[in-house]
């Protein structure tokens, strides 16, 4: 699994599996976000399995599937959100660049 540490508190990823999820919980995150919206490619892990694997490893969980403008503006809010709530929040998309550039959309709203 690639991790990319955006700051002290936040980590973004490409896709995760729902073993991923354990390893994840071991490093310290306290909350996990997806911004991918279920069935985006074929065979991608649908967020109730993953997010399932994370309540039972105790993870707070947030889900903001972003596909246009109107929801990555909604999506920076609960972003924003989840940053203040968590240690260390662990955020994933297909490829981790929605996860920064909505975490970006966040933090210029502080």
């Amino acid at each position: 699994m690639h991790m990319n540490h955006i700051d002290d508190k936040v980590t973004v990823s490409p896709q995760i599996t729902v073993e991923d999820v354990a390893e994840i919980a071991a490093e310290g995150f306290t909350g996990l976000m997806c911004n991918r919206p279920d069935d985006e490619d074929p065979g991608q892990p649908a967020w109730a399995e993953i997010e399932a694997a994370a309540k039972e490893a105790g993870l707070k969980t947030y889900f903001l599937p972003v596909q246009s403008r109107p929801e990555a503006e909604t999506a920076a809010e609960g972003f924003a959100a989840a940053i203040e709530e968590n240690d260390k929040l662990f955020a994933y998309c297909r490829s981790g660049t929605r996860c920064q550039l909505i975490y970006q959309a966040a933090k210029s709203r502080a």
